[in-house]
């Protein structure tokens, strides 16, 4: 007798029950009527997947997120694949497959109530197609019916409580850092001898553009994601922009103790997209690659031409650890702290829905880290 090989994945199980399996499985809760009544009262999404975590059973609050009319298109897709997250679609084996999955908190919670464990866990999703992200609170346990053994699946959507408190942990803590520092140096002028009035000046002009660039970066962002910033194509000159980058980092706080250089194999380019949002990625890769860098290190930007298309990188010699590597262009991760960190997330943002180009990384223990840009050298405002 033939064993039937098991589909490949990277971390949970890809097999699925088949469609007549599952039409079983949902007629059999449906004749359950008291959980389609409890269920319809609740405020969450509710769901009740089988063991192959496909979804058997949702109520109503499901349709307002995912706009499907249709009990038949959902049931048998597993969470990821009927909220549309975008690694849910890079395999055959689909949702919960991936390297990326490993850190999903969706599937792990799920695999830890089939284990015997009821849980709950923060996921985040970025959505394919609109690139949409989503933050959702998750909360499983078991339940048995008719013998078998299913899996309730609590989803919370806390997107915008999260985008709040990320917001508020910015103003609150970075930019009210800032404020203070330049009230400070602004009390000192007042009892600075004469010879230290250029350097406090200084000092306080660097801290009030660090206060209005913190504040617009968090402006521009929110206007981002609403789908309303202006694309605005100017011609630029690569060399001359990756220097504009450089003065402006170079006396950054983040580059002391380091060493900020431009490869010395890049070439001048002239081509053309919004100045002011491009600008914003490869600082941000910039500011980030020095952040990144031990004490004297030294951080490399560049850029290269690729048939009708311009790149751009920053190089680091630090190493990114796997698990940082597969959330990194998630929306509320970050590696500074709860709350903290939306440079990577708006670097994709912005490259993808605006300039029409595509970020990306690699990083290992013997070369570092290097983030790309790739961005087409003619931009057409309307597209």
């Amino acid at each position: 007798m033939k064993t039937k090989n098991k589909m490949e994945t990277e971390f949970a199980p890809a097999e699925r029950a088949t469609e007549e399996t599952i039409k079983n499985q949902v007629e059999s809760i449906l004749n359950a009527s008291y959980l389609q009544k409890l269920y319809s009262a609740v405020s969450d999404i509710v769901l009740i997947l089988n063991k192959e975590r496909q979804i058997v059973f949702f109520n109503p609050n499901l349709l307002d997120m995912v706009g499907k009319e249709t009990a038949e298109s959902i049931c048998g897709l597993r969470v990821g694949e009927v909220l549309h997250c975008s690694h849910a679609f890079e395999t055959k084996g689909g949702c919960g497959t991936t390297a990326f999955c490993k850190e999903c908190g969706a599937v792990n919670a799920i695999l830890s109530s089939q284990n015997g464990k009821p849980d709950q866990q923060e996921c985040r999703i970025t959505r394919k197609d609109s690139g949409d992200a989503l933050d959702l609170k998750i909360r499983t346990s078991q339940i048995t019916l008719d013998n078998e053994e299913y899996t309730i699946v609590s989803v919370s959507d806390i997107s915008h409580e999260k985008r709040r408190r990320i917001l508020e942990r910015i103003f609150f803590h970075d930019i009210m850092n800032t404020a203070v520092g330049v009230r400070g140096l602004s009390e000192l002028l007042t009892i600075a001898e004469e010879e230290q009035l250029d350097e406090f000046r200084n000092m306080i002009y660097s801290g009030s553009e660090k206060l209005v660039d913190e504040i617009k970066m968090q402006k521009d962002l929110v206007a981002a994601e609403n789908n309303e910033l202006q694309f605005t194509p100017v011609s630029i000159e690569s060399i001359k922009f990756l220097k504009e980058i450089v003065d402006i980092y170079k006396r950054h706080e983040v580059a002391k103790y380091h060493t900020l250089v431009i490869d010395s194999t890049s070439v001048n380019v002239t081509f053309e997209s919004d100045k002011t949002l491009l600008f914003r990625v490869i600082a941000n890769m910039t500011k980030n690659a020095l952040e990144a860098s031990a004490q004297g290190g030294t951080v490399t930007i560049g850029c290269a031409q690729e048939n009708n298309k311009i790149k751009f990188y920053v190089h680091n010699p630090s190493y990114m650890s796997q698990s940082v590597q597969l959330q990194v262009f998630q929306r509320s991760f970050s590696t500074k702290g709860a709350g903290r960190g939306l440079g990577t997330y708006s670097m994709k943002l912005l490259s993808e829905r605006y300039l029409k180009g595509s970020v990306f990384f690699r990083s290992s223990k013997e070369n570092g880290t290097t983030f790309f840009g790739i961005y087409p050298l003619v931009m057409d405002s309307s597209s």
